[in-house]
């Protein structure tokens, strides 16, 4: 099995973000909590249906996710585009993604 995290877009600005160990919503892939077995990730999505139901965040989705070198990648490219922040200007705080992060 892949490892996974559970990512969704916070409904105030629509920002990327992952669940992380403390069941807490944070802006950081490095900081999620990853699943390695199925009991896991089903844990991982129901706590994306209460978050979803509870008007927390959209777009939620269980990703697949690889380590390197103490690293979590995404293994989609939308998800590293994702994890490593808008491609454009977006918003007061945040920076467009690195390049370095989302090559194939």
């Amino acid at each position: 099995m892949t490892d996974k995290v559970l990512t969704a877009n916070r409904l105030g600005d629509g920002i990327a973000v992952w669940l992380n160990a403390n069941g807490e919503w944070t802006e950081r892939l490095q900081d999620a909590l990853v699943a390695r077995h199925p009991e896991a990730v089903a844990a991982l999505e129901a706590i994306g249906k209460r978050d979803f139901a509870a008007n927390r965040v959209v777009d939620v989705a269980v990703v697949d996710v690889q380590e390197i070198n103490g690293q979590l990648w995404p293994i989609r490219l939308r998800e590293r585009i994702r994890a490593a922040g808008p491609t454009m200007e977006y918003a007061t705080g945040y920076r467009p993604a690195d390049a370095a992060f989302i090559a194939v």
